[in-house]
């Protein structure tokens, strides 16, 4: 890359236009199909460019992995100021990672990934503790016992989850649900589940539900 074209990249911030192709190129091809070689090519830059921000894929990864963490949870908390009570408000929630692992291919599965262990990864370890924490304090407010607010919390992620997943391995679009079908059927499935956990809860009146 010439002096020139290093400048040109540099002022348009070419950290932020790496991790913003990734997050293109996730959502099109899913995490197996990301490479650090195929960001620098939609990028426009050499293949080397990338590594002057990142020393490596998992880096690129977890920078991608902090933005997506902090773009779901605004998401997740959009949904549930749009709800009146606590049980609605946390389905909405459960409907908003549905809704974006189907949008972006990005989630828990991502967040988590081994590979993005490493205690480095200070941010990305960050965004996803602020993002499991208030899923969390929604559950604690239908079971305030902690184990169970977590088993509740494992649950939902579960359902939301799988009902991406279904979605974007061909399932629900062999059967021709369209994805704003999914998502309604995520959030009405996730409060099922709520309205059994809080019936077993005596903590909490019909009043506060």
């Amino acid at each position: 890359m010439t002096h020139d074209m290093a400048a040109q990249y540099h002022h348009r911030n070419l950290r932020a236009e790496l991790v913003r192709v990734s997050l293109d190129l996730i959502a099109e091809n899913g995490i197996k199909g990301f490479s650090v070689a195929e960001a620098a090519r939609r990028a426009k830059v050499s293949t080397a460019a990338p590594y002057r921000h990142f020393p490596d894929r998992a880096a690129l990864l977890a920078a991608v992995g902090t933005v997506a963490a902090r773009q779901l949870r605004e998401l997740a908390e959009e949904a549930a100021a749009a709800e009146t009570d606590e049980g609605a408000a946390l389905a909405a929630v459960a409907a908003a990672h549905t809704r974006y692992l189907i949008d972006t291919r990005i989630g828990l599965h991502v967040f988590f990934a081994s590979e993005l262990a490493d205690v480095q990864y200070v941010e990305l370890h960050d965004a996803r503790r602020e993002l499991v924490d208030a899923s969390l304090l929604r559950c604690l407010a239908i079971a305030p016992d902690p184990a169970i607010a977590l088993e509740l919390m494992e649950q939902l992620h579960t359902q939301a989850y799988g009902y991406g997943d279904f979605y974007l391995n061909g399932v629900y679009q062999w059967l021709g649900y369209p994805t704003e079908q999914v998502v309604a059927k995520s959030r009405r499935a996730a409060r099922i589940v709520i309205e059994a956990y809080r019936a077993s809860n005596p903590a909490i009146s019909p009043a506060e539900w």
